[in-house]
């Protein structure tokens, strides 16, 4: 984007407000009068001449022209303070940053991550918990280079490399009539107390439309957000659970693959106008040759 005679102060006070769409908010984190700030965004609005917000009901809404400018504001943010940092170090330090979900990141990543960051690696790699959809907007704004998440239809300002295809395990106790099963179908969780995540989350979502597809009948036990307690509670006594196959699964529990639950495909991603740099890039390439690592264990 060719945004002309700006000034890096104003980018800077923008990339602020664009992460709140507060202007008490983000006037205070810059320490600035709120007038001052509605100024500086004006003038830079002025200049690209182009709306960069707008009022949806009593919220602020970043226009696309204000997403592009804001991913720019926020590039040009973290490369002065790396700059700084670098002057700061003697050196010049790059960051590569990467969103994913805990998930990702406790069972997916490890070797590959382990591999970038080891001994005589020169960039620090930053990492954001995210989720599937919070991820793709890190990309999407500049907050983060790389995205990983299960993405179904890529979007068109991606692009996405598969990573890997993670299936769907039924988690019961040892002494479970199911636990000594190869493998479980929907049908066979009728009646069953479910340990699941909120709802309006894409797990809790896919599996009780896949179980009504089926007309099984079944209840929530009790509801937790990430496999890490949805197991743990499972340890505890709470019900069965549905979890992705690359978990680590607690003692006194068995997984049994569920058929019937489409498998996850997990991709790799950057924004379609921003090519990886040769940091990036590494990265990208560490997390595909150890995609599939976590079939080993």
């Amino acid at each position: 984007m060719d945004i002309p005679r700006t000034n890096l102060d104003a980018l800077q006070s923008f990339a602020v407000f664009a992460d709140t769409l507060n202007f008490s908010e983000s006037a205070r984190l810059l320490h600035i009068s709120q007038p001052a700030l509605h100024a500086k965004v004006r003038k830079l609005s002025e200049q690209i001449d182009a709306k960069l917000y707008v009022r949806v009901g009593g919220a602020l809404e970043l226009t696309a022209t204000g997403e592009q400018v804001a991913r720019h504001a926020r590039e040009l943010l973290a490369f002065n303070q790396r700059f700084v940092k670098g002057l700061a170090q003697g050196q010049d330090a790059p960051v590569v940053t990467l969103a994913a979900g805990e998930g990702a990141y406790l069972y997916l990543l490890g070797k590959a991550l382990s591999r970038f960051s080891g001994a005589g690696a020169s960039p620090h790699l930053q990492l954001l918990t995210r989720d599937r959809d919070e991820s793709i907007r890190a990309v999407r704004s500049g907050q983060a280079q790389l995205g990983i998440a299960p993405l179904g239809t890529v979007p068109a300002d991606l692009r996405a490399v598969r990573l890997t295809s993670v299936g769907q395990v039924l988690v019961v106790p040892r002494g479970h009539a199911l636990a000594s099963r190869k493998s479980v179908r929907l049908r066979d969780l009728k009646g069953a107390q479910l340990i699941v995540p909120p709802a309006g989350r894409p797990h809790r979502e896919l599996l009780g439309r896949l179980l009504q597809a089926e007309s099984v009948q079944w209840q929530p036990s009790l509801e937790a957000n990430g496999w890490e307690l949805m197991l743990r509670f499972a340890q505890l006594g709470f019900g069965l659970t549905v979890v992705n196959a690359c978990c680590h699964i607690p003692n006194g529990l068995v997984a049994i693959p569920l058929q019937g639950y489409p498998s996850l495909d997990y991709h790799v991603f950057h924004a379609a106008d921003r090519p990886p740099t040769a940091h990036v890039q590494r990265l990208m390439d560490a997390l595909l040759a150890h995609g599939d690592h976590w079939k080993t264990r």
